[in-house]
């Protein structure tokens, strides 16, 4: 008997210390994108770690995302992450609406970076037409035809 308890113990304290699913280390994360000091309401936000998995969450009507990672709404890998906000619309034809300026949509051109290492619901990221809204060819080019 006192051998049983004993295997059992060993059993326990190696699924206590050893047993995980493999997986980084996740934690919750949800914010907000704003555009010009206003809630961005269409597209996707992608956090990327570089060399691991990427979260990604829809924006809601308020501006408003919760990442998922491996499960719904499980959150990010800890780390320092690049950021990409998708907002083209497809409109028809090969026809593309721009919420946001296009060089967001790519890791390499959009500049933005957060670092995640515990769980939080307060991430905003700022966004900007900048120069492109003052351009009227700039409208324009946020219904084009094509996809990048």
């Amino acid at each position: 008997m006192k051998r049983y308890f004993s295997s059992v113990a060993l059993l326990v304290a190696a699924c206590f210390t050893g047993c995980s699913d493999g997986r980084p280390e996740i934690v919750p994360v949800s914010g907000q994108v704003l555009i010009d000091g206003e809630p961005l309401t269409y597209g996707f936000v992608r956090f990327s770690p570089g060399d691991g998995r990427v979260s990604m969450g829809r924006l809601d009507e308020n501006g408003r995302f919760r990442l998922t990672c491996y499960e719904s709404g499980d959150g990010a890998i800890v780390g320092t992450h690049r950021i990409a906000i998708l907002t083209h619309e497809v409109i028809g034809n090969a026809k593309i609406k721009w919420h946001a300026p296009s060089k967001y949509a790519n890791y390499a051109t959009s500049g933005l970076t957060q670092e995640i290492s515990q769980p939080t619901d307060s991430i905003v990221i700022n966004l900007t037409w900048g120069d492109e809204e003052k351009n009227v060819s700039a409208k324009k080019r946020r219904e084009t035809r094509g996809f990048f």
